[in-house]
């Protein structure tokens, strides 16, 4: 049985996986170019991808995401209708991954400015989340709109400004923004460090 057969049966996977959780398809080392393997190099840790001509291990590290999920007039919630995939067509907070060298809360309010038009203030931090087999590792802010004008970017269809009980719960893209909403409604808040 083949890998994506296990993980879609294990349900951590649909039927097309994310590229950022095809780590079993990496082949070539990127430093020389010679062929990976799957080693164990220690007992007590996963198998690991090692150049058969360089010995470099390659590391195949989680990806790092926000989300962040905005309070505006009335307590109404912001969520984005997906123009891209994975996701296409199903609501989520906004939210992305975080660049290289970038904090958490700075991708956390580029993100929120990009898709969905407003300038925020964090206000907390929700949860974060990891689940089995998936390589994003989530961390969701609370936070409220301070400016800007609501809109959507190319990677949104639309952008509504929701009550809580017209939230679509059957529509929602992913696991994580299902889980972060449900954990901010239920009034979790972790105090940020400044």
């Amino acid at each position: 049985m083949d890998i994506l057969c296990e993980l879609y049966l294990l349900g951590v996977a649909g039927p097309e996986l994310h590229p950022h959780d095809e780590s079993h398809t990496f082949r070539f080392c990127p430093r020389c170019g010679g062929a990976l393997e799957h080693r164990v190099l220690k007992i007590t840790e996963p198998a690991r991808l090692v150049c058969t001509q360089c010995g470099f291990v390659f590391y195949i590290d989680p990806k790092i995401a926000v989300g962040t999920i905005i309070e505006v007039d009335d307590g109404q919630l912001v969520l984005v209708k997906r123009a891209i995939d994975p996701g296409y067509g199903q609501w989520v907070f906004p939210g992305g991954y975080v660049d290289r060298g970038e904090t958490l809360a700075a991708a956390a309010v580029r993100e929120a400015r990009e898709e969905c038009g407003l300038d925020v203030r964090l206000e907390g931090l929700v949860n974060v989340y990891s689940y089995p087999g998936r390589a994003p590792v989530i961390v969701v802010y609370a936070a409220t709109a301070t400016g800007g004008t609501l809109c959507v970017d190319d990677e949104g269809l639309e952008v509504a400004a929701l009550k809580p009980d017209d939230i679509p719960w059957h529509e929602l893209a992913f696991r994580s923004t299902h889980d972060g909403l449900r954990d901010y409604l239920a009034g979790l808040r972790h105090p940020l460090h400044r």
